[in-house]
């Protein structure tokens, strides 16, 4: 049964970890340094971070607690609203951070990462407009993953996946399992390919769509000689 949409403000919840050298994008090591990935990292948060405050009128951006503000604060606009990350697994961590978010009275609420960047505005507008008529919009990643979960109210029982599926080809299979369980209608979008591998690169680096800043720190590094 389709519940009713929530009554709040159209918002964006991105979930980010701090472009911290050796702690992001690490599959990424055989193409780019431990630096070079920290910066990567950064680009990505402020290009998702400018993309949803271009095209909604609330941003949220959580992080991992440890993080903190002073590691982000320069990457974002002012207008950006800062939450910390909650959780032993990724599960819980979305879980916690779409409660907060819907508490501080945003939704409809899109959900992302920052691994998806050829993200568009085009990409956000069809997930509201997905949630006019559902209760869930899902953005299909084609590593069998999402790279966008949109809700009408806060369905967290929808991250409560095994701590084991996360992170595999199984987690959106799973996620569409959970909502029709819960007897939620689900929406879908084009699909779009993650940033996680030097593969990954490689076919993002022949998109058009790749925003020349990110295509810029995923090519190889050159080093010089002795």
């Amino acid at each position: 049964m389709s519940t009713l949409a929530t009554q709040g403000t159209p918002a964006v919840l991105i979930m980010a970890k701090a472009p911290r050298p050796g702690l992001v994008k690490t599959r990424l090591h055989p193409l780019l340094s431990p630096p070079r990935c920290a910066d990567l990292q950064a680009e990505l948060i402020r290009h998702t971070a400018e993309l949803a405050t271009s095209h909604t009128p609330r941003t949220y951006l959580a992080l991992s607690p440890h993080e903190g503000e002073d590691a982000i604060r320069t990457t974002v606009s002012a207008g950006v609203r800062l939450l910390l990350q909650r959780g032993t697994d990724l599960g819980e961590r979305l879980a916690a951070a779409v409660a907060d978010a819907f508490a501080d009275g945003a939704g409809p609420l899109l959900v992302v990462g920052t691994d998806a960047p050829t993200l568009t505005g085009g990409h956000l507008t069809a997930a509201f407009t997905a949630l006019q008529n559902h209760d869930v919009a899902l953005g299909p990643a084609l590593d069998g993953g999402y790279y966008l979960i949109g809700l009408r109210a806060p369905h967290t029982s929808l991250f409560a996946l095994d701590p084991e599926v996360w992170s595999t080809d199984r987690v959106l299979t799973a996620t569409r399992a959970l909502a029709r369980d819960g007897g939620l209608s689900t929406g879908t979008l084009r699909p779009l390919r993650d940033l996680d591998t030097p593969a990954d690169a490689a076919a993002l680096l022949r998109d058009p769509m790749l925003p020349p800043g990110i295509a810029a720190l995923l090519r190889p590094e050159e080093t010089s000689c002795p």
